[in-house]
């Protein structure tokens, strides 16, 4: 049932025509693209975790997790204010909303692979 409704809606979004769906797919986009983030955050962190649990070579060094923790919140800040950035040429039209969801959902599948990578079998 799942599967057919978002076959519906890619379908729909593939067909968009009016800027209030071209917006609502990219909305769309951007709640998919946050899903899969969430997602591969736990996997990563998981083993960022496992790693600082096993890895003594560091001589007491920032630990792997609390890095990346901190660095997904300044990548989170700086996803949130570069997309502004590029929604600011539509600023008060109806395509700015459009603009931003797609750079959020751009960016995001990008550091979802990026994340993925760092924990990729060597």
């Amino acid at each position: 049932m799942i599967a057919l409704l978002i076959m519906a809606a890619a379908a729909t979004c593939a067909d968009a025509t009016t800027q209030l769906e071209m917006t609502m797919c990219a909305g769309n986009d951007a709640a998919r693209a946050d899903v899969n983030i969430n997602r591969q955050w736990s996997v990563t962190y998981g083993v960022m975790k496992k790693r600082d649990g096993s890895d003594k070579t560091r001589g007491g060094g920032p630990g792997y997790a609390p890095t990346l923790l901190a660095a997904q919140r300044a990548w989170l800040q700086f996803r949130d204010k570069q997309c502004v950035v590029e929604g600011l040429e539509y600023s008060g039209g109806s395509m700015q909303p459009m603009i931003i969801a797609s750079c959020r959902a751009r960016m995001t599948d990008m550091r979802t692979k990026q994340l993925a990578k760092l924990v990729e079998s060597k």
